[in-house]
């Protein structure tokens, strides 16, 4: 499973990470939400790729997101 960010339309919320924080993080540099560099996907802070055991973690983070730019691909 797969998830992107659309960093753009971002509030900043909080909502991700603290539904999901082993995979959603707070950028540093900008405020924005991001993958945890662990599961991104070459590096990009927008992309990562789903363990198993976080995908319900990520689907409820991304229903959760009250700008829904969380996009979970299967």
């Amino acid at each position: 499973m797969k998830v992107t960010i659309d960093r753009e339309g971002c509030t900043s919320c909080g909502a991700c990470w603290e539904e999901c924080p082993e995979m959603f993080e707070e950028s540093p540099d900008d405020g924005l939400s991001q993958i945890v560099e662990e599961h991104q996907i070459g590096g990009d802070p927008a992309r990562g790729e789903v363990p198993k055991d976080l995908e319900d973690c990520v689907r409820n983070a991304a229903d959760g997101c009250p700008v829904e730019v969380i996009t979970v691909e299967e």
